[in-house]
């Protein structure tokens, strides 16, 4: 009898759930929003119950849009949004307070005071991680210290930490399982991704007790067992991943030198470096792809803010266009974008430049300048922005890239990825299943639970859609390129 994967795709504004059968194809889907929570200026929470509660929802709606008997369920795949941060009591399993997001600054002013302890090497060469607000370790400690009596009530191991998928996994099993995965771990600036354990530095650094943490776990086996009053049948939870380690997979980036760039409001570029942890130069993340077997493999990350989110810039902000896929054909009408730039720094620049005083801005318009020129130049920014990542990470891992595989919303626009592969100067490669994490979870889960034996399976249920190869000359390359940087440099330190 064929079986099935459960993938849980716990996002930041929505929970979704993916039937995947044992070829690697979806069967039925079902996604359901949460509410979004602003209490303070630069705070951003959910509420745990809507998080679990959405996702049980679509959990038990795309099993019964399957028609699926649970029994033929081998397991089920979790990935979640990266770096939010749960707490909750061990006993009733309720949460002490609201989650905080992975977007919320609370701590800035926590970093900047253990920055100017001097402490940001110990967290760079220990986590491969930058000293920032935006990961799980700050959040968690200014729980402990604001809540009153949680600090003492942690210490007692009364309290449990989670992100995402230690929240899941908790309810899944009915309180059984406290765990998370070595690639949600390693997001906390807590886990010491050399020696693959929580780093006792670290943890005295930011005063959290040992207690509240989860086990670490690899990100593909039998990991737990399900509750059958949650999930009917009980399959086994047979992967865990964060989301962009769980895209990398789901686009089988199994070997050093692959990379995978998903497209969505910015964009998360991976490339796996298989047992070599490489610190980067360029100020990109060094993070776990993922655990199997008890053996670590690790990726370079680099991030892009705004990628798809100039697209809605243009549709919601300027009118240029009423919806989304309307640009490709605008941009399409004319031929280049009449040596026009558009730099998308609307909230910074992120990897390799890091700098959050950069604002955005159009250079080169004349009076031939039509809306089809802007909109051209505004699909061209996404893609000069995620050629400069891909140089970076070039550089620091020291590999030769031979393709770019890309997913993700915008990924669907093909002269986006024709402009891609010319900037990058090699080829794209776009898969039929554009939603790869789900898919990398599932994958995890599948091997985890035995429905594919090992990665050569896999590869026999990866499907290309389209590929796209570099149509200009190096030189062409170059020039565009330059012209950009000059751009870079106008738009630099704006609010400095």
């Amino acid at each position: 009898m064929s079986a099935y994967i459960l993938a849980l795709d716990q996002g930041t504004t929505s929970s979704r759930a993916i039937v995947f059968d044992e070829n690697g194809r979806p069967v039925a889907t079902a996604q359901q929003e949460f509410e979004q929570l602003f209490p303070r200026p630069g705070w951003v929470e959910h509420r745990p119950e809507d998080i679990l509660n959405t996702q049980l929802a679509v959990a038990r709606e795309a099993l019964a849009r399957a028609e699926v008997n649970p029994a033929r369920i081998a397991a089920v795949g979790i990935t979640n949004q990266r770096e939010t941060t749960l707490l909750w009591d061990r006993r009733s399993g309720k949460p002490v307070a609201n989650a905080i997001v992975w977007q919320d600054r609370r701590t800035a002013q926590m970093c900047d005071g253990l920055r100017q302890a001097g402490l940001e090497p110990l967290f760079r060469e220990r986590t491969g991680l930058v000293l920032d607000a935006y990961f799980s370790g700050t959040k968690l400690a200014w729980l402990l210290r604001e809540i009153p009596g949680a600090a003492e009530a942690a210490r007692r191991g009364d309290l449990a930490f989670g992100t995402v998928d230690t929240w899941l996994a908790w309810n899944l099993t009915g309180g059984k399982r406290h765990i998370t995965d070595a690639s949600n771990a390693s997001r906390t600036l807590l886990y010491n991704i050399h020696t693959g354990d929580w780093d006792d530095d670290l943890l005295h650094a930011l005063e959290i007790p040992r207690e509240v943490l989860p086990e670490v776990t690899d990100s593909s086996g039998k990991l737990a067992e399900t509750d059958r009053v949650v999930i009917p049948g009980a399959p086994v939870i047979g992967g865990i991943a964060g989301d962009q380690q769980a895209a990398l997979f789901g686009q089988l980036c199994l070997e050093p030198g692959m990379v995978k760039n998903t497209y969505g409001t910015g964009c998360f570029m991976l490339l796996y470096t298989g047992d070599r942890a490489p610190i980067s130069r360029n100020c990109l993340l060094t993070t776990v792809a993922w655990r199997r077997g008890g053996q670590l493999s690790y990726a370079l990350e680099g991030s892009v803010f705004i990628a798809g989110a100039v697209v809605q810039w243009l549709r919601d902000g300027l009118g240029i266009i009423r919806s989304a896929p309307e640009i490709e054909s605008l941009a399409a009408s004319v031929a280049d974008t009449g040596d026009v730039y558009l730099v998308p720094a609307f909230a910074g620049l992120g990897a390799p430049w890091w700098d959050p005083h950069a604002r955005g801005i159009i250079v080169g318009i004349t009076r031939g300048t039509t809306r089809a020129h802007i909109a051209r130049a505004a699909l061209e920014s996404i893609a000069f922005q995620v050629a400069d990542v891909l140089d970076a990470m070039r550089e620091d891992a020291g590999l030769a890239l031979t393709e770019l595989r890309v997913d993700g919303g915008a990924s669907a626009n093909s002269l986006l990825m024709q402009l891609q592969a010319d900037l990058c100067g090699i080829p794209i490669a776009r898969p039929k299943v554009v939603e790869t994490t789900a898919l990398g979870a599932a994958m995890l889960a599948g091997l985890g639970a035995g429905v594919w034996p090992d990665d050569a399976a896999l590869n026999r249920c990866r499907e290309e859609d389209r590929h796209f190869l570099p149509a200009c000359t190096a030189q062409e390359r170059q020039a565009r390129r330059a012209q950009w940087r000059r751009a870079l440099d106008r738009c630099r330190n704006w609010t400095g």
